[in-house]
């Protein structure tokens, strides 16, 4: 028990401190709604898995009907395992393989651009050229990057330190990545198309 107890120390020791926010003070303003307009798209990836030292990589696709359900296939050679996101319940098969690879409901909200945090007392703002910066909670729970009505990147830093984040580019590259234990799991999207209503058996992988 002594040992698994100075492991956990020493783990959490390895995620890097957060860093004051920086930019102008902005008290009047307040974090946009950052929500997703109502839509039907699948978007087909490619996802890269890092776990320590070991890398894996495939293909996947994401059935996303907007504003508040998701489902995400990934396949790895004649693998596959699935996932369904509703509001905020995450569903997954495979076994605990798809839940490793996957961020808790609100960052995994964030990957599709969703600002889906829980209600927090206190919100701090500041603006930095065309980004607008904020840290929610007091103490600060999470902090938000948005430009304009997208969502650039979501971080949970309970404790002044980044437990888990995820960084959205312009490119179509997001990133989800756990510091303390090595992981990161990178999807670059391959191409989006716009479709119809999805039958409901996919919300139950």
């Amino acid at each position: 028990m002594r040992y698994a107890f100075i492991a956990i120390v020493i783990l959490a020791g390895c995620a890097p401190s957060v860093q004051p926010l920086k930019g102008v003070p902005a008290p009047a303003l307040s974090l946009p709604p950052l929500q997703l307009a109502p839509a039907h798209k699948k978007i087909v990836f490619r996802w890269e898995y890092t776990d320590g030292e070991s890398l894996t990589r495939g293909d996947g696709a994401v059935r996303l009907a907007a504003p508040d359900s998701a489902r995400v296939d990934f396949f790895l050679g004649g693998l596959g395992g699935a996932a369904a996101l509703v509001g905020d319940t995450l569903r997954a098969n495979a076994g605990g393989m798809v839940r490793r690879l996957l961020p808790p409901v609100p960052l995994m909200w964030a990957v599709f651009g969703r600002l889906s945090i829980p209600p927090l007392p206190d919100t701090t703002v500041v603006t930095d050229g065309a980004l607008l910066r904020a840290d929610v909670g007091r103490p600060t729970e999470w902090r938000v990057t948005a430009q304009g009505d997208s969502l650039v990147s979501l971080s949970h830093i309970p404790g002044g330190k980044i437990a888990e984040q995820v960084m959205r580019t312009a490119n179509g590259e997001i990133v989800y990545e756990v510091p303390s234990a090595r992981r990161t799991l990178r999807l670059t999207v391959v191409r989006t198309e716009e479709g119809g209503a999805f039958d409901s058996s996919i919300w139950n992988p």
